[in-house]
């Protein structure tokens, strides 16, 4: 059997200090600590692979750790450090609520309760997707999450905290995880081809980032398969070939035909988009996308609103300072309107093409309105 750990796994933080993108929530719970302020419930909200359950059990191990460091992080060479990260402490319980979520379970883990660590100050209990717990498993669960003992801590984990009966989130500090931003995602990406000595284009590991949505956790799974088609070398043309994604370089080539009203060359780029099995509205978004980052560095204040590498940057602003911005605001108007009424149209290469060609008429109608404009001022 192959002794290959997936990235998810390998890189998982071990202290609050390598949780990537959440610091809020560590520097508040490292405070809480220090000040010997702590709940005895937590929920921890928010998307999926942003964190929720790695700081679960950080916390978990931080509490019975024998030997804290000076800034509130388990030393993770204690045995009950030890114990935790070989999944052998008995101090921690974690339950699936996704497969554990009967009023006999939440019984079971109550029973639970009522028997005193054996070693070390607290008994922790980890709940993981708790808004799938049944109605009747909730209000069994009330009375022993509002008083319990103690040496009891209940750390509750959530996707969907709109599901969690108002009762239950009463009872617990809530902590709303956020999605971990490219900047983050690409730095953490770079650490692990460091240490993997894999050599990565910037570009490539932004498109990554890209496509995990803010989610760390799918970014370290769509990383493991470029590597495995890869190698110790993935490149910006690896990655879009990989993941279905379409050239940035086909949109600068659209809008260089829309500055210079070249309609056939826009209809043959589109054409061979089609071959290459993108669908038509998959690329109307692309380019939609596009021509609003075009737009963002018309101004050199919004240029940070741009979430690609330096290269890709460079070559955004060389086509925003040709483009005219009545141009680019009508072609992005024109993209919208053709992404609303998409899943109406019965003929989806025809409803685009149409997009196309309105597009490769707005430069020819502003320079129409602004001679007539210039010959009604004269007369």
């Amino acid at each position: 059997m192959s002794n290959f750990i997936v990235s998810a796994r390998k890189y998982r933080p071990l202290q609050f200090d390598d949780v990537v993108g959440q610091q809020h929530v560590s520097q508040t719970l490292k405070n809480a600590l220090k000040n010997d302020h702590l709940a005895h419930a937590f929920l921890f909200c928010g998307p999926r692979g942003v964190g929720k359950t790695t700081c679960a059990r950080i916390l978990a191990k931080v509490l019975n750790c024998q030997n804290i460091t000076d800034t509130h992080e388990p030393c993770n060479t204690c045995s009950s450090c030890e114990s935790f990260n070989n999944n052998a402490s008995f101090n921690i319980t974690e339950l699936d609520a996704a497969s554990n979520n009967s009023v006999e379970h939440i019984r079971a883990l109550i029973e639970q309760v009522r028997f005193q660590p054996q070693q070390g100050k607290y008994k922790i209990f980890i709940i993981d997707e708790v808004h799938m717990l049944s109605q009747q498993a909730f209000n069994a669960f009330l009375k022993t999450l509002e008083e319990p003992p103690s040496y009891a801590i209940f750390i509750l984990a959530t996707t969907e905290k709109h599901k969690i009966i108002p009762t239950i989130l009463s009872r617990c500090q809530i902590f709303d995880f956020k999605r971990i931003q490219i900047p983050d995602t690409v730095a953490h990406l770079e650490g692990i081809c460091k240490e993997e000595k894999i050599n990565a284009e910037a570009d490539a590991l932004h498109i990554i980032a890209q496509k995990a949505d803010g989610a760390l956790r799918d970014a370290l799974s769509i990383f493991d398969r470029i590597v495995s088609f890869s190698g110790d070398k993935i490149t910006y043309q690896d990655v879009i070939l990989n993941l279905n994604v379409l050239d940035y370089d086909y949109y600068f080539q659209i809008v260089d035909a829309l500055l210079s009203s070249n309609l056939s060359k826009i209809l043959l780029i589109f054409d061979d988009i089609l071959k290459k099995g993108f669908d038509p509205e998959i690329f109307i978004n692309g380019l939609a996308e596009h021509i609003r980052n075009v737009l963002v560095c018309k101004d050199e204040k919004t240029i940070p609103l741009l979430e690609v590498g330096q290269a890709l940057q460079k070559k955004y602003k060389e086509q925003a300072k040709l483009s005219p911005q009545a141009l680019l605001l009508t072609a992005l108007n024109i993209c919208n309107e053709c992404d609303v009424n998409f899943k109406m149209a019965r003929h989806k290469r025809l409803h685009v093409e149409m997009a196309l060609i309105k597009m490769c008429h707005i430069n020819p109608a502003i320079s129409n309105y602004n001679s007539g404009y210039r010959i009604k001022k004269k007369s």
